[in-house]
């Protein structure tokens, strides 16, 4: 038989037990390994020390990187870092609620040139704001989300719609959207009033945000679809770049 294939992910976060996301952590690991077979070898990384790591080039040795729930964070910079690695050297990644804001943010300052796009939660009185407070609070809300055909938001959710469940109070200012999808971000799930609800980079082996929180689908004994195939398409770089070897019986 051949042994199964253990990826590294990054879990990039301030670690708290009172963040609900980040208590069904090792939840989702036990269930994707017992249910799946996909096991993932898991690093929390501080947001604090996040930009030091990138830096050292640790996070781009990692399977996977994802950016969880819990802003503000001690650290943009090193959220900021650890999205732009993930980015650019092909490596799965992962950004929900917050994850999906500062990737937002992290494209539109390093890819857009909006080098002063800042989000409102970190920075109240910036000019200009690319994420800004939500007309309508979205903490225990859930909805229903419309992925567009042929996307890879689609291909994860593995259906068009799904309903899901928020814990934010932040978006993307509208106005600033379309800077970001002529600079090659698909916007490719909205809400039932078409506020943008999922961002993927084409071309990427696996690079998708939501703000909504996957983590949070039921008990977290049965792992959401985007959770899944994060956990795929970590097995799978670990897979090219460490070949599982082969074991006889």
């Amino acid at each position: 038989m051949t042994t199964a294939q253990t990826a590294r992910i990054a879990l990039v976060g301030d670690r708290s037990p009172h963040v609900k996301s980040h208590t069904r952590i090792p939840l989702l690991l036990d269930a994707l390994a017992a249910r799946d077979g996909l096991v993932l070898d898991a690093y929390w990384i501080p947001t604090g020390d996040a930009a030091a790591e990138a830096a050292a080039g640790t996070l781009a040795r990692f399977d996977a990187v994802w950016v969880l729930p819990g802003s503000p964070y001690a650290s943009e910079a090193g959220v900021l870092d650890a999205i732009r690695v993930a980015r650019e050297e092909g490596i799965p990644f992962l950004g929900t609620c917050g994850g999906f804001q500062h990737t937002l943010l992290e494209y539109a300052r390093t890819v857009c040139g909006l080098t002063a796009a800042a989000h409102a939660e970190n920075d109240p009185g910036a000019a200009d704001p690319l994420i800004t407070p939500l007309a309508c609070s979205l903490v225990g809300h859930e909805g229903l989300v419309r992925a567009e055909p042929g996307s890879l938001a689609e291909s994860a959710l593995g259906a068009e719609r799904s309903m899901e469940r928020y814990h934010c109070n932040y978006g993307p200012e509208p106005r600033h959207l379309p800077t970001l999808a002529a600079h090659g971000l698909r916007l490719s799930g909205h809400d039932e009033d078409g506020q943008v609800r999922i961002a993927e980079l084409p071309g990427h082996p696996f690079f998708l945000a939501t703000l909504f929180q996957p983590e949070l689908q039921g008990d977290g004994t049965v792992p959401h679809p985007i959770v899944r195939a994060l956990a795929v398409a970590a097995v799978t770089h670990a897979t090219a770049a460490r070949p599982a070897a082969a074991v006889a019986e």
